[in-house]
C-alpha cells in the first residue's frame, strides 16, 4: 500500500499554524564578540573510485584469430544494435585491463554464454579456460560450430598444463559438444539468417534464465 505524502505547501502551512514565535525582549546593546582568526583548513580529500564494469548479458567465447572479424564480431555488432549487452574481449577491453579479472567478472555477470567453436579453437588455452569458467559458473551455453564438427574438437596438451586443468577443459568441452547448438559454414552460409537464428536462440535462453531467477 502506498502512503500518501503531504505536499510541501501543506506541511509548511501546518507548521506555521502550530508555531508561535516568542515575544521579543528589548536588551541593551552588547559588545561584539572577539572573532578568532583561524588558519585556513585544507578541503577534504576526494576519493577517486575506479569506474565499474558495465553489466554484461551475453559472453561471447571465441578464438579471435578464426572468428573475431566474421562470426563473433558480426554477432557482437548485431546484438549491440538490438540494445543487448554482449561482451567480446576485443571490443570491451582496453590496454591496462587485467585479462583474467575482466573476463571472469563478465562471465560471472552474464546470463548466457555463446561458445563459437572453430578449427583452431582447441589450440587456445584462453578459449578453453573461458569455456570452463562459463560451465563452472553454471551459465547457459549456446554452442556455435563454425567450419568445424563437434567430433573434431579435441583437447591436446600443447601447453604442458597440469592434469587438473586439462580435466577442466575436457569436461567443459564435452558438455558444450553435447548441447544443442548452431552450425554455420562461413564460406557459403547465409549470414543474415545465421544472425537472426543466433539472436533468437540467445533471447529465448535469456528469457528462460530470467524466469528461473524469479522462481
Amino acid at each position: 500500500m502506498r502512503r500518501s505524502i503531504p505536499s510541501a505547501k501543506y506541511v509548511h502551512h501546518n507548521l506555521l499554524q502550530c508555531y508561535k514565535p516568542p515575544a521579543t525582549a528589548i536588551l541593551p546593546p552588547q559588545q561584539p564578540p572577539v572573532t578568532a582568526i583561524l588558519p585556513p583548513q585544507q578541503p577534504p580529500a576526494t576519493a577517486i573510485l575506479p569506474p565499474q564494469q558495465p553489466p554484461c548479458d551475453i559472453f561471447i567465447n571465441h578464438r579471435g584469430i578464426d572468428t573475431k572479424k566474421n562470426v563473433a564480431g558480426l554477432l557482437f555488432d548485431h546484438l549491440m544494435r538490438l540494445r543487448l549487452r554482449p561482451f567480446l574481449d576485443s571490443k570491451n577491453m582496453k590496454p591496462g585491463d587485467k585479462l583474467f579479472d575482466k573476463i571472469d567478472n563478465a562471465i560471472i555477470g552474464c546470463k548466457v554464454g555463446v561458445a563459437v567453436f572453430s578449427p583452431r579453437y582447441c589450440q587456445s588455452y584462453f578459449c578453453l579456460h573461458e569455456l570452463a569458467r562459463i560451465v563452472e559458473a553454471k551459465k547457459k551455453v549456446i554452442p556455435v560450430f563454425c567450419d568445424v564438427k563437434p567430433s573434431e574438437l579435441v583437447v591436446k596438451d600443447i601447453w604442458r598444463a597440469p592434469p587438473v586443468e586439462l580435466d577442466r577443459f575436457r569436461s567443459a568441452l564435452e558438455e558444450a559438444k553435447y548441447t544443442v547448438g548452431l552450425t554455420f559454414n562461413s564460406s557459403n552460409g547465409d549470414w543474415p539468417e545465421f544472425l537472426m537464428t543466433a539472436t533468437e536462440a540467445i533471447i529465448e535462453n535469456m528469457i528462460e534464465v530470467e524466469a528461473e531467477s524469479q522462481r
